[in-house]
């Protein structure tokens, strides 16, 4: 199974994994599985760090590719297909991240690992 975790299942799973639901983790834990971050996870801590918003132990640069490794994640590029199906999804949710994040799960038939219960409403299988 293919999970693409969203921006806070990974910061939780790499900074405060008792955030995480029994299930998540058990999905993530799962050595059957596969995990990915997006391009727009990448961007979003980016910026966060950037403003002050979000707090990490060193650059995000290092953190991220640091992270990934420790919890063997693939980092997900996003594809001008991916860009366009954002913009053709219902505006139930204006968060151009999260919209990227939900093209991405459509076009690639991923499961999304996310707490944020707007995503079912985009028709994308959520673990959480």
């Amino acid at each position: 199974m293919n999970l693409l975790l969203d921006t806070c299942a990974f910061i939780w799973l790499c900074s405060n994994p008792n955030k995480l639901t029994m299930k998540a983790t058990k999905y993530i834990n799962n050595v059957e599985n596969d995990l990915f971050l997006s391009d727009a996870s990448v961007l979003e801590i980016s910026i966060k760090h950037s403003i002050g918003k979000l707090k990490l132990p060193e650059a995000p640069e290092n953190w991220i590719l640091e992270q990934s490794s420790i919890w063997d994640i693939n980092l997900l590029s996003i594809s001008r297909e991916d860009i366009f199906e954002s913009t053709k999804l219902p505006w139930i949710h204006r968060d151009p991240f999260d919209r990227l994040i939900i093209a991405l799960a459509k076009n690639h038939s991923y499961y999304v690992v996310t707490y944020d219960s707007i995503f079912k409403e985009y028709s994308v299988d959520i673990i959480w």
